[in-house]
């Protein structure tokens, strides 16, 4: 299983948000590539970046960020937040990124995600972020009428592999992974998934490894590493994971 440290960006700034809250913001770091150098140097072969303003506003507004973290640091990069262009994905795919991770896309326009899968393959990955049961999309604000299952299933006919799922009531709570949506997940036929939200100890993560046998490869880590609750080179050492 491997461990992805979520760099979220938002006006330049390394940042964590409470439930995809933009009011409450906690700012970490000035500056991302030293973070992104930090995670490195602890032992990550992944990063999570994300940009919140794209999220919201739908434009990757902080890939020039995102650009020096793939120059300057030594480490596999997923991009995510506000891909909703051919021409965002292409600038994503072109600066190095190794993934890039589709949300409102998937929501909205299935074409764009089909011709995304079928041209870029083990490249791209989908987000199933759920509150409630529910689906939501662009930058979590606007809810659906999907629920995660159907999402999984329809995504998975149209060639998507990999899937991101973030409970968003849990996201930066610390208060533990939701293991019923990656059931969920799993249940509509999910063969590959990284878990995200709510990832506060290492009985979290012990608890996620369980699932590997169901096609869990890893699980992203924000806050908890942020405020010191998880230490990234003893949880890699512990997990035997990079």
């Amino acid at each position: 299983m491997i461990l992805l440290p979520a760099i979220d960006l938002l006006d330049g700034k390394v940042v964590r948000l409470t439930q995809g809250r933009r009011d409450e913001v906690t700012v970490y770091s000035e500056d991302p590539v030293e973070i992104a150098k930090r995670w490195k140097a602890q032992g990550a072969t992944w990063l999570h970046v994300v940009d919140l303003n794209g999220a919201f506003d739908g434009s990757y507004v902080n890939l020039p960020l995102a650009e020096q973290i793939i120059r300057q640091v030594d480490v596999n990069v997923e991009l995510s937040g506000g891909i909703r262009s051919k021409e965002t994905l292409a600038r994503g795919l072109a600066v190095g990124a190794k993934r890039v991770v589709l949300g409102t896309m998937a929501c909205e326009d299935p074409a764009f995600v089909q011709e995304a899968a079928d041209r870029h393959g083990s490249k791209i990955a989908v987000a199933i972020d759920a509150r409630a049961g529910q689906v939501v999309s662009r930058g979590w604000t606007s809810a659906t009428n999907l629920t995660p299952g159907q999402l999984v299933r329809s995504l998975l006919m149209l060639g998507v592999e990999l899937f991101i799922c973030t409970d968003v009531s849990r996201d930066g709570t610390l208060q533990g992974p939701n293991l019923a949506l990656m059931a969920q997940a799993f249940d509509a036929g999910a063969r590959q998934l990284i878990a995200s939200g709510g990832v506060s100890t290492m009985q979290d993560l012990q608890q996620l490894q369980t699932l590997e046998a169901r096609g869990l490869i890893g699980a992203i880590v924000g806050k908890a590493l942020y405020e010191g609750a998880i230490d990234l080179k003893e949880a890699l050492e512990s997990l035997g994971s990079g």
